[in-house]
Parts: structure tokens; C-alpha cells; sequence
């Protein structure tokens, strides 16, 4: 998962060579067909060090059916960075579009639940596998608002980015979490919205460890691109060019050349992926946007982007990056149990305990509860909470409420009752009122 990093003086001669002397990665987005394409692919393992999934990873190819998951394209872009030694991000796990049509004819409580396992599954079927996860995808509205774009997972509560994260964490520990985004590529309303919600989610211990910037970009790059990164990085997390390509023209290998250097000036910007390869492979079509032709042959563009490569400053391996050796970023250090994982002591004897955390605000609150196993696994469990008097329960996640006041019984959904000793499930329920001082009770059956 960690990037091996060669200190040498030599300039690379390879996109990816000179990335990783400069401790970062250089990396194409794939489209799966393309695989069997010999100049494709020749460019792909020779230039890049890191691969995304052009649609391979979304929610409508996971998971067509309710339920039914479809692996097969995923898995067969990770064999071929393993066995090319390129590293993986995963894109996306929840986007308000590619949306399977069941999801889309869902919404409150069952999408909650729908969504949830559905970022449970993913994670935990490329667990190990993947370097950074997209988490959420383009949930900020475009414009002078700077707030959320309205959406079917939008509305079953406005904790629901909050929730994937803490989802993707308990599922993959390894992996950094990403929230990603289009047209936030200077300090704008837009790009604002999203460093608030990151500086919130910081400070609240929300497991968050990158922000994406998708950089599709036309003719120019904002004054202060760089500034906005290195706001972003200020607050703790790595920052990436997660899908960057250029319209053509006389500017383009100005342009490509600024994201580089911009990104080289930031010690927490970790990496640059091209949305494409050659021309002919990207979605922008006749803007010619990416660095090869589609006959293979290296564009201007390439040649500004590997100079600025190799004029910028290295980095040190961060001490938050993921990896066999090293705790997760959100993770206390080693002499500690992580957040979503069971303690290495012994499990909690009987059926099994539940313990909350709370994000309060005037008239209102979210539970997130964690169910852990006794020494006897579980084949289901339920949790109980009292209510103070005048709160209401209106939403639940990853599990099924009955009752919405007084006492609350919330009981497991078919996809994580059954846990084995010291392992652990969490789900989430919003209120309003207050939520002060309630204390879950576990019961396994």
C-alpha cells in the first residue's frame, strides 16, 4: 500500500520514475476494454504507477441488482496493477450519478441502509487492495452556495458523508478515505463548502485523510490553485489531482505544467492521475485533453508536465500514509485499539456490548453506535436506548428501528448480524431533541 520511494539525483525519464523519486505517484484512469489494447497498454505500464477505474468500481457496475455484487471488472483492473506493480484508487463508492435504477427508485431510511452496505461491501471486497477510495463523489452543489447538492443520498440526512466515511474506515482501516470534486480548482464558494465540511470533519475525529481535486480544466488555471491546496493540506490531509486533463491549444502544456508544479509545492499533495491515456481514450473528446496521442506518440504537454517532474522538490513518506507497519491515519498509536476495530484483548463475555458516540446540535443529534461481539459471536444482535423525554428518532442506517421514542430497539440487518467473537458492527440513527446521556444496551441472539 506504502509507495517505495528511490532517492537518487538522476532525473527520471518516465512519468511514474520521476513521480516516485519525489515521493509521489503519476497515474491514468482505466477503462477495462481498453486492456487488450497493446499501445494502450504499453503507454499505461510504462508511464503510470497508479490506476483508477473509469467505471469499474461505480455503483451501477457493483452492484446492479440489490444485493448482487459484480466484482468482475474491479478485479481484473487490480490483477493488472499488481502485476505491474502500480498501486489502485479506488473510485467511487457514492455518487449521486451511475447509480443503479434501484437505487435511484429509493430513498429515506431503505437507501440509507442500501448505501451503507453498499460501501461496507465494496470496501471490504478490495480491502488490502487499494491505495485511496473516493468515498464521496461530487456532493457539493456548483455555484455561489457553497452547499450541498440536493440528491436522492442527500436526503436521507445531511450526516450521510459522514456515515460512508466511517463505513469505508471500519471496512478498509488501510486505506485513505477521499471526498472528491469538480470545479473547486481555486478558493472559490464551491471549494470553500468542501474545506469547511473537511475542517468540521477533522475536528470531529471523522476518519477523512484526502480531498480530491478533479481538475478538468480549459484554458487557463486560477492564480491561486496552488493556495487552494495548500489550505486544504493545512488541515491535516493529503491533497490529489484526481482526474486532470487540458483542452488543446497553446496553452495546454503551460497549463499541465502548473498543476505539476503546484502539486510538487505542496508536501501533502501525494499524487496526479489523468482522467485517460492517449486523445482517442478520453471523454472530452476533440479537446485532445491528455498527454498522448492516440497513435502513442508523447505531446508537448508530456514533456512540460516530466520537467516539471523533475525540477520539483521531494518528499518524505508521510507519517499518515496507510501501510502494514504504520497506523491509519485516524488510528491512535499501536499501543491502542483503532476506533473500528475490536481491542486485541479479550472479547467482552456474553452476547455483546454497544457503546455511542454523539454529534449534537440545537434540536437535534447523531448516534453512531458500535455493537461489539462477546466471546460467543452472534448470530443477530439487538440494542436498546431510552430517549430523553421530547427526542425523536428519524433515521436509522445499517439497522432496523422499532419505535421512533421512549425506548428504541434497533436490531441488525441481514448483512451484519452475524459476527464472530470481538467483531464489530456499527450503525446510526438521527434525531431530534436532545440526545444526552443515553446508554445502549446490547442483547445477541
Amino acid at each position: 500500500m506504502t509507495m517505495t520511494l528511490t532517492s537518487t539525483a538522476s532525473a527520471g525519464t518516465t512519468l511514474k520514475a520521476s513521480a516516485a523519486e519525489k515521493g509521489r505517484y503519476f497515474g491514468a484512469a482505466v477503462a477495462g476494454q481498453k486492456l487488450s489494447d497493446s499501445t494502450y497498454v504499453t503507454i499505461l505500464n510504462r508511464e503510470f504507477n497508479s490506476v483508477v477505474a473509469e467505471n469499474d468500481m461505480k455503483w451501477d457496475a457493483t452492484e446492479p441488482q440489490q444485493g448482487r455484487f459484480n466484482y468482475t471488472g474491479g478485479d481484473r483492473l487490480v490483477a493488472h496493477a499488481q502485476a505491474n506493480g502500480q498501486s489502485v484508487r479506488g473510485h467511487a463508492l457514492l455518487w449521486y450519478q451511475q447509480q443503479p435504477g434501484w437505487a435511484q427508485n429509493m430513498s429515506g431510511s431503505p437507501l440509507r441502509s442500501a448505501m451503507m452496505n453498499h460501501v461496507t461491501q465494496v470496501a471490504t471486497h478490495f480491502k488490502g487492495k487499494i491505495h485511496s477510495w473516493d468515498v464521496v463523489n461530487e456532493a457539493f452543489a456548483d455555484g455561489n452556495s457553497g452547499a450541498r447538492r440536493d440528491s436522492n443520498l442527500q436526503r436521507t440526512g445531511n450526516d450521510w458523508i459522514e456515515a460512508a466515511f466511517r463505513a469505508a474506515r471500519a471496512a478498509d482501516p488501510g486505506a485513505k478515505l477521499c471526498y472528491n470534486d469538480y470545479n473547486t480548482d481555486g478558493i472559490n464558494a464551491k471549494s470553500t463548502g468542501i474545506y469547511n465540511m473537511v475542517r468540521d470533519f477533522k475536528s470531529r475525529g471523522v476518519p477523512i485523510d484526502c480531498v480530491g481535486f478533479q481538475s478538468h480544466l480549459g484554458t487557463s488555471l486560477s492564480s491561486d490553485y496552488q493556495a487552494n491546496l495548500q489550505r486544504f493540506a493545512d488541515l491535516g490531509v493529503d491533497v490529489q489531482i484526481t482526474e486532470l486533463d487540458v483542452m488543446s491549444g497553446g496553452n495546454q502544456a503551460n497549463i499541465y505544467a502548473g498543476v505539476t508544479r503546484a502539486c510538487m509545492n505542496v508536501s501533502r499533495c501525494t499524487g496526479i492521475t489523468t482522467w485517460g491515456v492517449r486523445d482517442c481514450d478520453s471523454w472530452r473528446g476533440s479537446d485532445n485533453a491528455l498527454l498522448f496521442e492516440c497513435s502513442g506518440n508523447k505531446k508537448a504537454a508530456y514533456t512540460s508536465v516530466l520537467n516539471a517532474l523533475n525540477a520539483g522538490p521531494g518528499i518524505t513518506p508521510s507519517p499518515t500514509t496507510p501501510g502494514p507497519t504504520t497506523p491509519g491515519p485516524t488510528s491512535p498509536p499501536p499501543t491502542s485499539p483503532s476506533p473500528t476495530t475490536p481491542p486485541p484483548t479479550t472479547p467482552p463475555p456474553g452476547g455483546c456490548t454497544a457503546t455511542v458516540s454523539l454529534n449534537s446540535w440545537t434540536g437535534g443529534f447523531v448516534a453512531s453506535v458500535k455493537v461489539t461481539a462477546g466471546a460467543a459471536g452472534t448470530n443477530g444482535w439487538n440494542v436498546s436506548v431510552t430517549l430523553p423525554s421530547g427526542a425523536s428518532v428519524t433515521n436509522t442506517w445499517s439497522a432496523t428501528a422499532s419505535g421512533s421514542t421512549g425506548t428504541v430497539r434497533f436490531t441488525n440487518v441481514n448483512y451484519n448480524g452475524q459476527l464472530g467473537a470481538g467483531q464489530v458492527a456499527e450503525f446510526g440513527f438521527q434525531g431530534t431533541g436532545s440526545g444526552a446521556g443515553i446508554t445502549p444496551t446490547c442483547a445477541a441472539s
